[in-house]
């Protein structure tokens, strides 16, 4: 009687394994069907188009013409020789560094002064990030309407105030500052709400704390508000070192892309991806253009690096 008691406890438990890897079997099946057209998409737009840059920017690419031959470091130590690309890399970060600083600046305190608002707090938000899903296209070129010389309505305005014309997206010395401002106005909702939600996300405890020891506001800002925001903080700089690098939209429509090529005037505008742009696609130099790629990916790579390193060694909680 034991032993049978036995042999069917035996095929109970052995009907429940075989029940168990089934389902495993099942969920495994079901997460691959799932997972895996996502993944053909991102090797096929991502990963291939890496892989195929880098080669290429090792051939004599060009477009329309099958033969590649290899030209091993040819284009790279061009690059080092080309004035244009010399002149392209240094305004990007001029770009960058003019963006940046201002573009988080004004986006945290944009966040605490919304948090501050208790009523109005949604209709601010939603202000304040309407440029940043409206078009680029759209609002880069009323942008470059408004900085037009002779009919803008900037210099119409310092006119009222008795102030000289200014040349903006025409002067070399202001247009790149000139696009840097409308970048500014684009995305400044996109930061103000990663900080909102970054505010939001701190415990209001620690403010409790600090206001029974007698912090001023500074004191909670810089001890409490700062250091707590530092996922926040390394989420919008990273993100936005990545798209300042890489800018390329707003510096198209409103240097040119037009009758003109963009990158003017005098290449004052020119960056890194417009000239890119020029030399794959009009130039049809893929071969070249893969290696400015390349080059732009290491230099997002290598700073995302730094910064994720430095802020997390610089505020450890």
């Amino acid at each position: 009687m034991a032993g049978g008691a036995t042999a069917w406890t035996k095929r109970v438990i052995g009907m429940g394994t075989r029940t168990y890897n089934q389902q495993r079997v099942q969920q495994m099946l079901f997460i691959v069907s799932v997972l895996a057209p996502m993944a053909f998409i991102f090797a096929l737009f991502w990963i291939y188009p890496i892989i195929r840059g880098f080669w290429g920017s090792f051939t004599l690419w060009r477009a329309f013409n099958p033969n590649a031959p290899f030209v091993g470091l040819r284009h790279y130590t061009g690059l080092l020789s080309d004035p244009i690309f010399l002149k392209a890399l240094q305004n990007t970060f001029y770009y960058a560094l003019l963006y940046l600083p201002a573009a988080i600046a004004i986006a945290l305190l944009l966040a605490l002064a919304v948090e501050a608002t208790s009523g109005l707090r949604g209709l601010f938000r939603m202000v304040y990030f309407i440029p940043v899903v409206t078009s680029t296209i759209a609002t880069a070129l009323i942008w470059a309407w408004l900085y037009q010389p002779a009919f803008g309505l900037f210099n119409q305005i310092l006119q009222l105030f008795q102030l000289p014309p200014q040349g903006f997206l025409r002067s070399t010395s202001q247009a790149l500052p000139s696009i840097v401002a409308y970048a500014l106005w684009k995305n400044l909702g996109f930061h103000m709400v990663i900080f909102i939600a970054g505010l939001t996300s701190i415990d209001t405890s620690f403010y409790d704390a600090a206001r029974v020891d007698g912090a001023n506001r500074w004191q909670t800002f810089w001890r409490i508000t700062l250091p707590l925001l530092q996922p926040t903080m390394i989420f919008v700089l990273v993100t936005g070192v990545i798209g300042a690098l890489q800018v390329f939209g707003p510096i198209y429509v409103m240097s040119g892309g037009g009758s003109s090529l963009p990158g003017g005037p005098a290449n004052a505008t020119m960056v890194v991806s417009v000239y890119q742009w020029l030399i794959a696609f009009r130039e049809l130099e893929l071969g070249y253009g893969s290696a400015m790629g390349m080059v732009l990916f290491v230099i997002i790579l290598f700073l995302t690096l730094i910064q994720i390193g430095v802020l997390r060694t610089r505020w450890e909680y």
